[in-house]
């Protein structure tokens, strides 16, 4: 991206527009030829009563004020004196949201028509018993019958065979000729087709869609719907666009489509189920964009024409207004702003930073904008970060977008007390009623608090608020919300301690103002410390309505040194269009292999790569010439998408100045991951080259310098609040007042009504402005942030000598009293720090199933093993890390020494099944553990009767492959490779390099943790931390208590009724002094579950009793104990039904009665490999099933596993979720225990000898009732070469229950088809050599109803 200095500014003859559009306002920043050269305007998006468009009468009002000559409101406006106009949207994004796009029919192959429903079939909150996935866009969809699979590198082709290359001719002589052979080969019924695709590798077609009768399907489909508008992604497109081709060709003969969308066309990416998405929404929303273009246009004489339109596209590049289509619209209002702070701040001289080595450079900066539902957070370095698929409005979009992250807490955010918790959003007051200062009946919000606070100023905000728009904002209403609210956390307080002393009232607002700040911090800490990057050294670029009341404090929270605020911070993103370049891209798909063996050959192996690249260039010059730019204008960005063999997480490397891809891949690797992968392969998946042309932009004013750097007479003097201060006279000025130089020292706030921003400069910070008006906030902290230990690793003398600097003496704290506002900010703290270690986990390891599948945890725990934060992954690992982390303090005790890390995964220590191991890092002080870090992960094989360690049929421990009770993997910083190599061969590990590599990864994962819990600590000291581990697992616990209590009660009710609710309770006993609810269940060989939970409604305690469970069984459906607490602890998170802390409190209030022997406390060799993915299905079912919350889920996880001696994979299967009193259940996804993603399809077969013949829902295998149950899933896979399956799953004999009068879901089906079509049933759990052209067909359970169907 240009330097903003080098861009091509001149004074403009004519008027220039640069126009955000957002959903609540629409800023306008205008160039104009008078004094003082711009203008800028803010009006409502939406005001049908005054205008129809808000663009257009921004632009009208602006030419008739600045030419003094009238624009009449409801003709065609003038545009002769305008150069061009730069819009940014979010219509797209509003339309998204809203679902209000255009009807969809979906074409894609045979036998994958859900594949977009399903999706990777994890569900969205892992809590939420009452599972919500969006809607897909489309209105239909139709299956093709077309196929085409990708061949092996070791596939020949054969020699009568038709070979087309796609890279040779372009695509439609290609399709002629391709067409030309189908129907030779038709008639002679000989040979068949191979293809080279776009990649570079090779194809073989099945099967060729015939057009006639894909012309009658798809003219069929739109004439039932009504459906204009088609979206098409069929299997390997992205490589083989032939296909997609011909569906187009049948559609231009048919009347009444108005828009088609090619999936290879918008992002030619592996993957189908992110390009395919991503067609579909460029075919719901550009019809919609193009008619707002349409009717924008009309707004103006001549249709604008002469005028350069343009608008902003998510990657922050400009196209031509007749180029902008939806799926590239997604962030084209939040682009604007990336681009605005990145050439102005980051450019600036006050970004400018001298070195220890006297050298000059620029800090890094963070974008930070907060408006009234969400606060957006991004980084610029230099250039912008892109991500190429992300997840919008439930929506996956596959292409280039600005890697911007979306947290739920602005300005409208509201404010709840629970469980002794300052809760702040993430539900959103909105615009309408808003926030209770809005006089609409709204709710206690960010925003109250702020004008509680005196930091927002009702005399200079407009009066628009009120029924009838004309009032104030309301100080007094926002006050006695908030002392309601006050009075309500007082008298929790007073419970917990008599002797406390009251809040104030701008005390609790102060407390939320706190713990919203902390909730902002997190995404910024995920882009900075998660990636490795260092938060402190970056500077704040803050915008948005409501970015400048929390800046300083956000900033120091991180302990960022200075805060940056545009002169027009609140219309950032209008103003960043003019700041804007013309941008086009080109991508191909590659399928290059570069050997590790061949040192220094890189160039030879890469020159097909190069030459695209320059294809490419020329492609994407040649259109930025179409549209007026000069060559001399132009640059090119060139870029390798390369990844490690092996694994799914690519870099795309922009070309270096020494043109070496490969040393600069292995260096960003590094850089992000912390290691390099040894004598590993890299393949380029993708050449992509990214043009952009610099035209005329907006130029910077420069202001007036202030005498004596004074900032004037402020405008008023307000009272504010502050921690430090209480109540303070705060001078106030306005932004328009302030000049070049001017400096203040804090409290004093800057306020900007045009722009509707506020800033406050807080006590104890320096503030200036620069010669551009920019305002920079230098932030103060104590000692101890500002000499903030560098993130990188510390050895074990470092983290002790660290932490005993953080120890207080007992007379300098109260280790007992608990804060609420602390230990919510705590609570944020500690659930950041798991995040961050999983987010750590994920990015070093390799293996498809960290790293795709997300089948891993990461926890924090206090210094007795107990858990304190575990960021929410599996829900299998729950309560299972916990005793395993606590089996080693017993087991080791003081053998446990610093610097030792310990691996695990024998059941008898917390383990789960084998190939779940858990590293466990201790931090010691003095000898003594002070908290422990643990990471899971699932393995891709340690060992066992069958490859990925599943075997269907293990009878003892030893079938199911390596079992390590307490094996030192890290001894006094030692990573013990050899010894561990020696315990995997033994084993039969068929993959050692890879499980080697993710122990590492994991070993890193715990050491991310360590590191930011010692910087926690040094800022708030070491007992502190302690002491608040303790706090928010007290207050899981009274959490826990409060929901057991109102069971009880509702269980009370219930039987003296006479069961007249919608439930379905077995009670054994009700009383005042206790309730007894019974549930039983059985597992597929009879296996009896049986639980009694007798509740204490005064305490609020439970006791979980399995007496009466069927003994330890000859086979491997046993459930270690730890799998039973962690099905406990899951069930009472979901009942709950809010966010709480998750820890070892939740389980603090309950007993867990397991017989010995039996089937859910099994010996120490009995076999497990099923209780962890199947029977603890069953246990939720069970437990769920006593509190009578809802239906049977399918009770299983599928475990789908094939392979031979060279290659492994593993897999686990959605269902159907169980109705609840209110709700349907959920079809195709992962329930309870598990939430791990499915492998892509295209991904599977180019990565393994397979084909996915179906992946289906399974319709109507859901249970009937008042609430229908979720469907279960087919899923059909088809071998191609010798191997062997196997399938462990469960629900194949007893169905999953309907409850309160709902039907049974339909069981699980599990079937082999051999070549010759002979189907032979496979039961729940076999293992089976699958020759070429087998198949294996998958029907998982579906939910039960709920409740008697009406």
């Amino acid at each position: 991206m240009a330097n903003y200095s080098q861009l091509e500014s001149k004074e403009p003859g004519k008027f220039r527009f640069s126009i955000d559009r957002g959903g609540t306002f629409t800023d306008i920043y205008a160039e104009i030829p008078k004094p003082p050269g711009f203008k800028i305007l803010k009006l409502l998006s939406e005001d049908p009563h005054s205008y129809k468009d808000a663009p257009t009468e921004g632009i009208r009002r602006i030419l008739q004020e600045t030419l003094g000559k009238p624009f009449p409101k409801n003709e065609p406006v003038d545009c002769s004196q305008i150069e061009w106009i730069r819009m940014g949207t979010t219509i797209a994004t509003n339309a998204l949201l809203e679902r209000k796009g255009e009807s969809v029919l979906f074409i894609t192959t045979k036998g994958l028509k859900d594949i977009l429903k399903i999706g990777n079939q994890s569900r969205p909150k892992i809590f939420d018993l009452k599972v919500q996935k969006p809607e897909v866009l489309y209105e239909d969809a139709l299956e093709v019958d077309e196929r085409v699979r990708i061949l092996m590198p070791n596939e020949t082709i054969p020699e009568d065979a038709f070979l087309l290359d796609l890279q040779q001719e372009n695509l439609s002589d290609s399709l002629s000729k391709y067409l030309e052979w189908v129907e030779n080969l038709s008639e002679t019924g000989k040979g068949s087709i191979y293809v080279k695709g776009l990649s570079g590798g090779y194809f073989q077609v099945l099967k060729t869609p015939d057009l006639s009768t894909l012309r009658s399907a798809i003219e069929e489909k739109l004439k039932c719907r009504n459906i204009r508008s088609i979206a098409v992604g069929l299997l390997h497109s992205y490589a083989f666009p032939l296909h997609e081709k011909m569906v187009e060709r049948a559609i231009q003969s048919l009347e009444g489509v108005e828009h088609l969308s090619l999936s290879h066309e918008l992002m030619p990416m592996l993957k189908i189920v992110p390009r395919g998405s991503t067609s579909c929404v460029d075919a719901y929303l550009t019809p919609k964009i193009q008619k707002y273009i349409k009717g924008f246009c009309a707004g103006f004489q001549n249709q604008l024409e002469g005028v350069r339109v343009q608008f902003m596209q998510s990657d922050g590049g400009l196209c031509p207004v007749h180029y902008f289509g939806g799926y590239k619209a997604i962030l084209s209002g939040p682009a604007g702003g990336v681009i605005g702070y990145a050439m102005t701040c980051y450019y600036s001289e006050a970004n400018v930073i001298k070195t220890e080595n006297g050298n000059f450079q620029r800090r890094p900066v963070v974008g930070f904008d907060m408006g009234g539902t969400s606060t957006d957070v991004s980084r610029y370095n230099g250039s912008l970060e892109h991500i190429f698929e992300t997840q919008t409005a439930g929506v996956m979009i596959q292409a280039p977008q600005l890697d911007i992250h979306t947290v739920a807490a602005g300005g409208g955010s509201r404010l709840f007390f629970r469980s002794g918790l300052f809760v702040v959003g993430p539900e959103s007051s909105g615009a309408h009623p808003g926030p209770v200062c809005y006089r609409k009946n709204g709710y206690l919000s960010i925003t109250d608090a702020n004008v509680v606070l005196g930091r927002v100023l009702p005399e200079l905000f407009p009066k628009i608020f009120g029924p009838e728009e004309n009032e104030p904002l309301d100080i007094q209403g926002s006050r006695q919300a908030m002392e309601k609210l006050t009075m309500e956390i007082n008298s929790f307080r007073k419970q917990q301690d008599p002797h406390v002393l009251d809040w104030t009232v701008e005390q609790v607002a102060l407390g939320f103002i706190r713990v919203a700040n902390e909730t902002m911090c997190r995404p910024i800490r995920s882009i900075t410390e998660a990636r490795g990057y260092d938060v402190s050294e970056h500077t704040l670029a803050v915008f948005g309505g409501a970015g400048g009341q929390h800046a300083c404090a956000v900033a120091r929270a991180l302990g960022m040194k200075r805060v940056f605020v545009h002169r027009f911070s609140g219309i950032l993103s209008a103003y960043g269009l003019g700041l804007a370049e013309d941008v086009a891209e080109a991508q191909e798909p590659c399928a290059i292999r570069l050997s590790m063996n061949s040192a220094n050959q890189y160039d030879q192996q890469l020159g097909e790569a190069y030459q695209r690249l320059d294809m490419l260039s020329q492609r994407a010059t040649l259109e930025l010439t179409s549209r007026g730019i000069p060559h001399k204008n132009i640059k090119v960005d060139r870029y390798l998408h390369l990844r490690y063999q092996g694994t799914d997480f690519g870099l795309m490397i922009r070309e270096p100045e020494d043109g070496d891809y490969v040393k600069a891949f292995i260096h960003e690797y590094e850089t992000e991951h912390g290691f390099r992968i040894q004598a590993r392969d890299i393949f380029v998946d993708d050449v992509r080259v990214r043009a952009y042309g610099t035209t005329s932009s907006i130029q910077r004013h420069s202001l007036e310098e202030a005498k004596d750097r004074s900032p004037g007479q402020p405008f008023m003097v307000s009272s504010c609040y502050f921690e430090q201060t209480d109540y303070i006279s705060t001078p106030v000025f306005l932004y328009s007042a302030l000049k070049a130089k001017a400096e203040m020292d804090g409290p004093a706030i800057v306020v900007d009504p045009p722009g509707g921003v506020t800033v406050v400069i807080e006590p104890e910070c320096h503030a200036f402005i620069t010669e551009n008006g920019d305002l920079v906030i230098d932030v103060s902290f104590q000692e101890h942030v500002s000499e903030k230990h560098n993130m990188t690793i510390m050895d074990k003398e470092d983290v002790e000598s660290q932490l005993k600097a953080t120890i207080v003496t007992d007379q300098q704290k109260d280790k007992e009293q608990v804060d609420p506002i602390q230990l919510s900010i705590f609570s944020h703290r500690f659930m950041s720090i798991a995040e961050q270690m999983g987010r750590t986990l994920q990015r070093t390891a390799i293996s498809t199933n960290i790293k795709e599948r997300l089948d891993f945890s990461c926890a924090l725990f206090d210094e007795r093993g107990g858990l304190v934060a575990n960021a929410p992954h599996v829900p299998v690992h729950l309560g299972s890390m916990q005793d395993a982390v606590r089996y080693q303090i017993r087991k080791l005790g003081k053998d446990w020494k610093p610097g030792d890390v310990i691996l695990s995964n024998h059941p008898i220590a917390g383990g789960s099944h084998l190939p779940d191991i858990t590293v466990i890092t201790p931090v010691f002080v003095e000898n003594q553990p002070v908290f422990f870090v643990a990471s899971r992960g699932h393995h891709a094989d340690i060992g066992g009767l069958t490859p990925g360690s599943m075997p269907p049929f293990s009878r003892t421990l030893a079938d199911e492959g390596l079992a390590l009770e307490s094996f030192l993997l890290v001894h006094q910083g030692d990573f013990r490779e050899r010894e561990l190599t020696l315990e995997l061969e033994r084993a039969g590990c068929r993959c050692i390099r890879d499980v080697i590599s993710d122990l590492r990864a994991q070993v890193a994962a715990n050491q991310k943790g360590i590191l930011l819990l010692v910087d926690l600590c040094r800022s708030a000291s070491l007992e502190t931390v302690q002491s608040y581990m303790r706090h928010i697992q007290s207050a899981a616990a009274w959490s826990v208590r409060d929901m057991l209590k109102k069971l009880a009660h509702q269980a009370l009710c219930y039987q003296q009724d006479n069961h007249a609710q919608d439930l379905e309770l077995d009670i054994q006993s009700a009383s005042r002094e206790s309730v007894v609810l019974k549930a039983v269940d059985f597992m597929d060989d009879a296996s009896r579950i049986e639980l009694h939970i007798t509740i204490d409604p005064h305490e609020g305690s439970a006791i979980f009793d399995f007496t009466g469970t069927t003994t330890q069984v000859y086979g491997n459906i046993n459930a270690p104990q730890s799998v039973t607490a962690s099905a406990v602890i899951y069930c009472l998170r979901c009942l709950v039904d809010r966010e709480i802390p998750l820890n070892q409190g939740c389980l603090d209030p309950v007993s867990i009665i397991i017989p010995e022997a039996s089937l859910l406390k099994p010996s120490s060799d009995a076999a497990v490999v099923g209780g962890n993915v199947l029977t603890s299905q069953r246990l939720v079912d069970v437990i769920l099933r006593a509190f009578g919350a809802c239906a049977a889920s399918q009770g299983c996880m599928n475990n789908f596993t094939f392979g031979n001696e060279t290659v492994g994979y593993y897999e686990t299967i959605a269902g159907g979720a169980g109705a609840g009193p209110s709700w349907n259940g959920t079809s195709g996804v992962h329930t309870h225990m598990t939430n791990t993603r499915i492998t892509d399809a295209e991904v599977l077969e180019s990565r393994y000898p397979v084909l996915l013949g179906k992946f289906l829902l399974r319709e109507n295998s859901g249970g009937q009732g008042k609430y229908r149950g979720g469907d279960g899933v087919i899923r059909e896979v088809q071998f191609l070469v010798p191997m062997t399956a196997s399938i462990l799953s469960e629900r194949r004999v007893f169905a999953p229950w309907g409850s309160a009068g709902g039907k049974d879901g339909l069981r699980g089906e599990n079937y082999l088809i051999r070549k010759n079509n002979q189907v032979i049933y496979l039961g729940g759990k076999n293992s089976v050599p699958m020759n070429p052209g087998d198949a294996i067909r998958i029907l998982t359970p579906g939910g039960g109803g709920f409740g008697l169907a009406q």
